[in-house]
C-alpha cells in the first residue's frame, strides 16, 4: 500500500501494549490475533516484527529509492519502535497484520509486508510492502509476497485483496502483475506525496483466483 495506515505524528500517546514486543510461545497458525507464526520460503522467512528490528528497518526503508513511491516512513529509530508497537496493538485488535521480511540464514529485517482490513471481518483487505533496495530483483520479494498473500487468504480468511501502486512505479506494477493480480482501474490523484497528487493503479486478487495461482507456488512451512 502506498499510504501506510500508521501515521507517525498521530501516534502521540504513550506506547502501551498488552502484546509483548518479544517472541513468546509460538502461536498456532490460525491464532494470528495472539501472535504471528514464522513462514519459511526458499529465500526469506516472514515473522512478527520485534522491537529490535527498529534500527535495521530504519536503515532499509528510509532511503530515497525506497521512499519514492510510498508515504513517509518513521524518521527515527524511535519512530520505528513506536510503529512496531502499533502493529502489535492493531494485530491484537484483529485489524492488521505486519510481517518482517528476513533473508534465510539471517535474523535482520530488511522490509515488511502489511495487510489491513477494509471491512470488520477482513473479507476485503489491502496489502502493501516495502523492501530494502539492495534486495530488489533478487527474488526475495516474490518469495515473500506469495507467503503473505497466501496467509491473507488461507489463514486470515480474506475474500478480496487489494493493492495500490503509483502509475509511475513501473517496478511495483510489474511485480503485482507477475504475482497474478488483476488491474481493475486507475484511482485518479489518489495519493499525495511531497505536495503532489499521483494517480494509482488498483490491483486485486480474489480468493478463488489464488487457489489457481498457488498451484505454481511452494507452500511455506509454518513453525
Amino acid at each position: 500500500m502506498e499510504k501506510m495506515p500508521y501515521q507517525e505524528h498521530a501516534d502521540i500517546a504513550p506506547v502501551i501494549s498488552t502484546v509483548p514486543l518479544v517472541d513468546s510461545a509460538a502461536p498456532t497458525s490460525t491464532d494470528w490475533r495472539s501472535g504471528l507464526p514464522t513462514l519459511t520460503g526458499s529465500l526469506v522467512t516472514l515473522r512478527e516484527l520485534r522491537e529490535s528490528d527498529a534500527c535495521s528497518l530504519f536503515i532499509a526503508l528510509t532511503t530515497d529509492e525506497v521512499t519514492r513511491f510510498i508515504s513517509p516512513p518513521p524518521t527515527t529509530v524511535e519512530g520505528f519502535e513506536k510503529f512496531i508497537a502499533w502493529t502489535h496493538r492493531q494485530r491484537a485488535a484483529g485489524q492488521y497484520v505486519c510481517f518482517a521480511i528476513v533473508p534465510r540464514g539471517s535474523d535482520t529485517a530488511i522490509g515488511l509486508f502489511q495487510i489491513r482490513s477494509l471491512e470488520t471481518d477482513f473479507a476485503s483487505a489491502e496489502w502493501g510492502f516495502a523492501l530494502a533496495s539492495d534486495f530488489w530483483g533478487t527474488g526475495v520479494f516474490t518469495d515473500g509476497a506469495r507467503m503473505a498473500i497466501g496467509y491473507a487468504f488461507e489463514t486470515i480468511g480474506a475474500h478480496r485483496l487489494e493493492a495500490r501502486a503509483s502509475l509511475a512505479n513501473g517496478r511495483g506494477n510489474a511485480a503485482l502483475r507477475k504475482l497474478g493480480a488483476t488491474r481493475e482501474g486507475v484511482l485518479r490523484k489518489s495519493f499525495l506525496r511531497h505536495g503532489e497528487h499521483h494517480d494509482q493503479a488498483l490491483w486485486t486478487i480474489l480468493a478463488d483466483e489464488w487457489l489457481e495461482i498457488r498451484r505454481d507456488c511452494i507452500s511455506p512451512r509454518i513453525h
